[in-house]
């Protein structure tokens, strides 16, 4: 056993980390060394998260790093990345919560750097994210931006975050489901732009029909 976990379970875990990572890498939905995912070990006070300065296109489980939710890092020698701290509070305050997934998708950062939170365009994204919201640009890593993230997640059902001039945050009950999330929100943010682009308006102006069974794509 390892820190109360077994062995196996935990190397899938680093394994599953590591893979959905690069998808999101090769996917365009990161740049460089940004971005950060996150994965809790079942029945402990313990997640995975990405090593700070990693390219997510490089990773493999050796660039994982295992800590409690208070911080304590256990595997020695490794650091996590800065943002660790809003990963640890929204497993805190969110027991459902079994992966978080941050990345810099550019359609939806476009919304960010604008300061808008993209309308649920399509039946997909209402169905998979049911709603967004948004916190103000903070600097990364800060106390002050753990906060305001938490204060959107903690006690709500929100699935989907974006940070102003920064990237999203979605979260899930395993680690494909929050990334696919991300996928989700990322394509509703380009198809909200295209719409708004064959309109001739802005995205905030689309006649949405009305869905009437806004949970179908899920059932």
């Amino acid at each position: 056993m390892d820190n109360g976990v077994d062995p196996g379970v935990l190397q899938a875990l680093r394994d599953e980390l590591a893979a959905v990572s690069r998808r999101g890498y090769e996917k365009g939905l990161v740049p460089g060394v940004s971005g950060n995912n996150s994965v809790r070990v079942p029945g402990t006070d313990l997640m995975l998260i990405k090593v700070t300065s990693c390219c997510q296109g490089d990773m493999t489980a050796a660039d994982t790093v295992l800590m409690r939710l208070s911080g304590e890092v256990l595997d020695v020698g490794r650091k996590p990345s800065k943002e660790w701290l809003w990963h640890a509070g929204i497993y805190q305050c969110r027991a459902e919560v079994g992966a978080v997934v941050h990345l810099h998708p550019p359609y939806a950062v476009a919304f960010a750097v604008a300061n808008e939170v993209p309308a649920l365009v399509h039946a997909a994204a209402r169905g998979h994210l049911r709603a967004l919201d948004s916190v103000d640009l903070l600097p990364a890593g800060s106390q002050e931006l753990a906060d305001a993230v938490l204060e959107k997640f903690s006690g709500t059902g929100i699935r989907g975050l974006i940070m102003r001039e920064h990237g999203t945050v979605t979260v899930g009950p395993d680690l494909r489901t929050a990334y696919y999330r991300t996928e989700y929100l990322e394509d509703n943010a380009k198809v909200a732009l295209l719409a708004a682009q064959i309109t001739g308006g802005v995205p905030a102006g689309l006649a949405l029909a009305h869905d009437g069974d806004p949970l179908a794509e899920v059932r």
